[in-house]
C-alpha cells in the first residue's frame, strides 16, 4: 500500500463490514521541494500585508485514498469505485470514520483546507454519496468555505445522534453541526456559544470528552498559527496561542471555562496534534498535546470530588478486533449516554480507545448495550461504577488478561 502524496490525516473503519479495518487517508497538496513558490509571490502568498509562504490557495490539490482491507496484510486502492477520490483536489487536512443516522454502516468526514468539507454517506455496496452541502456540514452558517483542520464527533445532547465539530483558521469561527437525524445537521455554533471564543485562534487538534465527569461531552482545542512572521504585526494574532476549554451546560450551550481550568492551559505554545485518554487510570480523561516545536504537553486532569465514571474496553471477534465502529449505550440514574469507538479525528492524533463516560453522582450502572461492528447486539446489567470493565464479543465481561497479551516477567505494563 503506497500513496506518494502529501498525506495528513488518516482513519481506520470498516466500511463494508467485512470484519477487516480498512484505511481512509486525505491529502494535502501537490507540493515539491525543487519547485516552491517565493514567499509574497502572489495574492495567496501574503497575509495582513506581510509576506509568507504560499498555500493552498494557488496550489494545486492531492485528492484522497481509500484503501481497502484485503484481509490478507494488503490493501487496494478503492477510492474512485467507492467515490471518495476528491478528483477536483481539495486541500484534505483530517478524517474520521461515524455512523451518523445509527444505520450500523460507518460514514465519512473530511476536514478540508480553504475548500468545503466532504461528508460521505456509506450507501451499504461499497459506495459512499458526497452530501455536504445537503446536509449542512459543508459551509459556514452563511455559506463561506472555512480552512477546516481538526474534527470530532460526540453526542453532546444525549439524543443518540453524534453530531460533528470542525475547527478552522483564525477570524473562522469552529463549526458545532448539530445531528437532526437522516444525515441533516444545523450549524449551532453561534447558538451554542462555541463560535466567539474560537474566532482569534488558528485551531487544530480537538475533542469531545467530559472533563468533569458530569456525564455531559466537553470540547477541548488547541491552537498555534501558521506563520512566524505575525508576531511583527502591532496587533492581532500571534504564533504562540491558548488553549480553549468549553464546558457543557446540558442545555445544548457551552461556556468559555479556559481561565478557569487552570494555568497551563492559557500557556501560549504553537500546538498542533490532541489527543485524550486516562493516562493515569484514575477515572479522569487527561489531555496529551503535540506542538510544531518543543516537547508535548501533558494536561493532568486533578477531576472533581464526588463524581464517577466507568471505562470499557472491547475486543472483536467477528467483529475488527480493536472494536473500532462499535457503539455504545448506557443508562445510569435516568441518563442515557451513547459513545462510538473511533479511529482518527483531532488533528494527526489518536484518542484512548477504551470508551470513558462521566456518571456524575451514580455509582450504579443499570444497563450497557453494545452495538458491535458486525452487528451483533450484547447488554450488560447492573454494572459498579468507578471500574474498568474489558468486554470480549460473545462473551461479555471478561479479565484484562483475555483481551490483552499477559506481561512477560519483569516487563511493565
Amino acid at each position: 500500500m503506497a500513496d506518494g502524496r502529501w498525506s495528513t490525516g488518516a482513519a481506520f473503519g470498516d466500511y463494508d463490514g467485512d470484519g477487516y479495518l480498512d484505511l481512509m487517508v486525505t491529502n494535502y497538496v501537490d507540493f515539491h521541494l525543487n519547485d516552491l513558490p517565493a514567499f509574497g509571490s502572489a495574492p495567496n502568498c501574503k497575509y495582513r500585508g506581510i509576506d509568507v509562504q504560499c498555500g493552498p490557495r494557488g496550489l494545486k490539490g492531492a485528492g484522497d485514498a481509500l484503501f481497502h482491507n484485503n484481509g490478507d496484510g494488503t490493501f487496494t486502492d478503492v477510492s474512485k469505485a467507492a467515490g471518495v477520490d476528491d478528483a477536483d483536489g481539495y486541500y484534505g487536512m483530517s478524517v474520521i470514520f461515524s455512523d451518523l443516522n445509527n444505520t450500523g454502516r460507518p460514514d465519512i468526514y473530511v476536514a478540508n483546507d480553504s475548500t468545503p468539507k466532504f461528508l460521505y454517506k456509506n450507501l451499504g455496496n461499497g459506495k459512499f454519496q458526497e452530501i455536504g452541502l445537503e446536509s449542512g456540514t459543508a459551509m459556514s452558517e452563511d455559506g463561506s468555505e472555512q480552512a477546516s483542520m481538526g474534527l470530532a464527533v460526540g453526542d453532546y445532547l444525549h439524543n443518540g445522534r453524534p453530531s460533528l465539530f470542525a475547527t478552522n483558521f483564525s477570524d473562522e469561527y469552529s463549526n458545532l453541526y448539530r445531528n437532526d437525524g437522516n444525515w441533516t445537521f444545523t450549524d449551532v455554533s453561534y447558538k451554542s456559544g462555541v463560535a466567539l471564543p474560537s474566532l482569534p485562534y488558528v485551531k487544530w487538534g480537538t475533542a469531545f470528552f467530559d472533563v468533569d465527569n458530569d456525564g455531559w461531552l466537553d470540547l477541548i482545542v488547541v491552537g498555534g498559527h501558521v506563520y512566524p512572521q505575525v508576531d511583527k504585526l502591532p496587533s492581532g494574532a500571534r504564533y504562540k496561542e491558548p488553549k480553549v476549554l468549553e464546558l457543557n451546560q446540558r442545555d445544548g450551550t457551552f461556556c468559555d471555562a479556559s481561565e478557569q481550568a487552570g494555568a497551563a492551559l492559557r500557556i501560549p505554545r504553537v500546538s498542533r496534534g490532541l489527543a485524550v485518554g486516562d493516562l493515569f487510570n484514575d477515572g479522569n480523561v487527561d489531555v496529551v498535546v503535540e506542538d510544531l516545536s518543543g516537547a508535548p504537553m501533558i494536561l493532568k486532569n486533578n477531576g472533581v470530588p464526588g463524581r464517577h465514571w466507568v471505562s470499557f474496553e472491547l475486543q472483536g471477534m467477528k467483529s475488527n478486533r480493536l472494536a473500532i465502529g462499535a457503539r455504545l449505550k448506557i443508562v445510569a440514574a435516568g441518563m442515557t449516554q451513547t459513545e462510538e469507538i473511533h479511529s482518527g479525528g483531532s488533528y494527526l492524533s489518536q484518542n484512548d480507545l477504551r470508551v470513558h463516560f462521566g456518571l456524575n453522582t451514580a455509582t450504579k450502572i443499570d444497563s450497557v448495550e453494545i452495538r458491535w461492528p458486525s452487528g451483533k447486539i450484547e447488554t450488560l446489567k447492573n454494572l459498579d461504577a468507578d471500574k474498568f470493565y474489558s468486554v470480549l464479543e460473545g462473551q461479555g465481561i471478561v479479565p484484562d488478561e483475555k483481551i490483552r497479551p499477559a506481561v512477560p516477567p519483569g516487563a511493565k505494563r
